[in-house]
């Protein structure tokens, strides 16, 4: 994060970094240089610190919905999560203050979005009480397209300046972060994972299948529901600062157990803190591969991310 904070437009050296930092953390020694103070502290600090936050978020939520859908392709994007946070902020950005859906900024639009898609993919994977992983999925997946496809038709309404904005913000991007967005989102994104944590025993114990849950004492339907709601209000709240980046929530989890296994007590924190460090890198190769524009960071995970997803696709013989 230090060296990511130092590279840019203007790169700093590490130590300018570390005493800028120490300086506004602590009250301590010289802020420095005011411009390279500005840069750091303003600029890139959060911008790096919501970096690591979003990928925190979309990782854990793709290994909880993994295990919760019995399926090891699932995450916020297969399951419509996604589409409804971009449905929500596309609409705020085309119809503008003329129809401010009752005050929302496009933050909260797409936090209402996520939570929507999951009310309904939760609602249509139910039958007669019980919720079925497959039914789950298939439900996700038609979810999704279903506000894919409004999302299309607000698309065509918009001018060329908003529909900029709107691919821009649906690729992802974590450019122009600001430090007020942080503290809500620092909370969700630390007591999601650490309630999810908890819920470690009772995620292995899905593992084993449903019938030996239930005969372990759980209640799988009840665990599905919770799970799929934390899940949802994880991936709406970084989805709602940071727009939509896909295969994070894929990709992440997947890399963790091939490495140290599928106990959810250790998978889901260093879930957590390889989702940091790898959005850190992403967003830190969008704003310097093609100096001075910037790539959305979409397109990035796309290209790392696609060939992992055919890879796991020969890889598991379970899917056959």
């Amino acid at each position: 994060m230090t060296v990511a904070i130092s590279i840019g437009a203007v790169t700093l050296p590490l130590g300018d970094v570390w005493g800028i930092v120490w300086h506004h953390v602590t009250g301590r020694g010289a802020a420095g240089d005011p411009a390279a103070d500005q840069i750091v502290w303003n600029f890139r600090t959060p911008r790096v610190v919501l970096a690591a936050l979003v990928g925190a978020g979309l990782a854990v939520s793709g290994a909880v919905l993994q295990t919760v859908v019995s399926n090891p392709l699932a995450d916020p994007v297969v399951l419509g999560f996604s589409y409804g946070a971009t449905l929500g902020a596309v609409l705020v950005i085309t119809l503008g203050s003329g129809a401010a859906l009752a005050g929302l900024g496009v933050s909260a639009a797409a936090f209402l979005g996520a939570v929507a898609a999951g009310a309904l993919v939760f609602a249509l994977g139910r039958r007669r009480g019980r919720m079925a992983p497959t039914r789950l999925v298939l439900a996700g997946v038609a979810v999704g397209y279903v506000f894919l496809s409004a999302t299309s038709y607000v698309q065509l309404q918009a001018t060329p300046t908003e529909l900029r904005t709107v691919m821009f913000w649906m690729l992802g991007s974590v450019a122009g972060a600001r430090w007020d967005q942080l503290p809500a989102v620092t909370v969700v994104v630390l007591a999601g994972t650490a309630l999810l944590t908890l819920f470690g025993r009772r995620l292995n114990v899905l593992l084993a299948g449903d019938d030996s849950a239930t005969a372990l004492g759980v209640d799988v339907n009840r665990l599905r529901a919770l799970l799929l709601v934390l899940s949802a209000l994880l991936t709406g709240t970084v989805i709602a600062v940071a727009g939509s980046i896909g295969f994070v929530g894929l990709m992440i989890p997947h890399l963790v157990r091939l490495t140290l296994g599928a106990d959810h007590r250790r998978l889901l924190p260093l879930t957590a803190l390889l989702g940091a460090l790898y959005l850190v890198l992403v967003d830190l190769l969008s704003r310097t591969l093609d100096r001075p524009n910037e790539l959305p960071l979409g397109i990035l995970t796309a290209l790392l991310g696609a060939p992992f997803f055919l890879w796991l696709l020969r890889r598991n013989k379970g899917l056959d």
